[in-house]
């Protein structure tokens, strides 16, 4: 009787448990960064400022040890969020747990950097005419900064995921002297070369020139912004009420990056929802797609007359990885469908200060895992933890 007994106490409990988990996700879906800060116990500081261009930026910190800064980097389409949407085993809480000084950056045109000095994002085209070149020469240049700045310290780690990689190395390339205000750049699948992507990925790249002729016409610059018409769609189509697990995860998100369903749970799937798509440019997108197909990680092809204006070129000149010398730990998964081992193979091989190269154990590890997968935790923070602190 005692058993029977303990066991219905165990029942109650975890479904108590299972209860506050649902609350606690249903709650973390609507919350923005500092309220997800704050809830999983950490104090945030926000800092608005402005790029060279004159776009509006916004940073998050979480302060912690002055001497020991650490500045995020998201990726395409998102934000800042996706660094603290898994509470208390999110990147940017672990390390903040561990006295770091956290700062987390945002994308120009994103939902927390949807603003500017004198262009209005929901009337001038103008302001949507960025590339993953302007996010890394500008605004990357002016988040380290900032963050040197507060903190008066000469140098930083950075931690970049897919796109954020990119603009780390459009900026050692171009401003070369910010090569010396990094002590390690911790790179999270690497996006530099695009020429080994797997299906289905492989054939969306393909297709993406149409879809951009197709959107240039129609005239939209702002692809999926957080409170666009289009990303109402998508919430709606994603809805778990509809079936959005499967619809959107299982056979839509996954085909792109790689399926790992066991480290994104269904319950989980609305709070990314919440959080993802945040917004970007369509040029910057556009960009991706011109370094795919060119084979080259280039600048903006703005088609041969302004390119003879903006580069004195009919072609997009290549960025020099040679020149990006600051230390550099690439981390890869074999299960990662855009950041492929042959591509950041092609990588590893013009960086000239690679200094670790990890590839994820887990065989199912994939494009999304960086950030929003349930184990990461504790498959890639040790590894993470263990090269961050040799460097700082």
């Amino acid at each position: 009787m005692n058993q029977f007994f303990k066991l219905l106490i165990l029942i109650s409990a975890s479904e108590v448990l299972a209860q506050s988990t649902s609350r606690d996700y249903s709650e973390d879906a609507k919350l923005n960064f500092t309220g997800l800060a704050n809830k999983y116990g950490q104090k945030t500081e926000e800092y608005d400022f402005i790029s060279q261009e004159g776009y509006i930026l916004k940073m998050f910190r979480i302060p912690g040890d002055p001497t020991r800064p650490v500045l995020f980097i998201h990726g395409a389409v998102d934000s800042a969020d996706s660094f603290v949407v898994r509470g208390n085993t999110s990147l940017a809480v672990a390390l903040a747990r561990d006295n770091y000084d956290v700062w987390v950056t945002n994308f120009r045109g994103s939902k927390y950097s949807r603003r500017h000095a004198s262009l209005d994002p929901d009337a001038d085209r103008a302001y949507w005419q960025f590339s993953a070149h302007e996010i890394g020469f500008y605004d990357i240049a002016a988040s380290i900064d900032l963050v040197l700045r507060i903190t008066g310290e000469k140098r930083l780690s950075v931690i970049a995921y897919s796109e954020g990689t990119t603009t780390m190395y459009v900026l050692g390339s171009t401003r070369p002297e910010y090569n010396d205000k990094v002590k390690i750049l911790i790179s999270l699948s690497p996006i530099c070369y695009l020429h080994n992507t797997k299906p289905f990925m492989s054939a969306l790249l393909k297709t993406g020139p149409v879809l951009n002729t197709l959107l240039q016409a129609i005239g939209t610059e702002e692809l999926l912004g957080a409170n666009s018409a289009t990303t109402a769609i998508v919430n709606e189509l994603c809805n778990p009420k509809n079936n959005g697990y499967v619809t959107c995860l299982l056979n839509g998100l996954f085909l792109l990056t790689g399926s790992n369903a066991k480290e994104i749970e269904p319950e989980f799937f609305p709070v990314i929802l919440g959080h993802f798509p945040a917004g970007t440019s369509r040029m910057n997108l556009n960009h991706l797609l011109q370094i795919s197909h060119k084979k080259k990680f280039v600048r903006y092809d703005y088609g041969p007359i302004r390119n003879m204006a903006v580069y004195n070129s009919l072609v997009p000149p290549e960025y020099d990885l040679s020149r990006v010398t600051m230390k550099i730990a690439l981390f890869v998964a074999k299960n990662d469908n855009i950041s492929t081992l042959k591509d950041v193979a092609l990588l590893r091989k013009r960086l000239p200060n690679v200094v670790d190269y990890k590839v994820m154990i887990d065989e199912e590890f994939n494009h999304v895992d960086y950030i929003w997968g349930r184990n990461t935790h504790k498959t890639m923070f040790p590894m993470l933890f263990k090269i961050l602190n040799k460097y700082n």
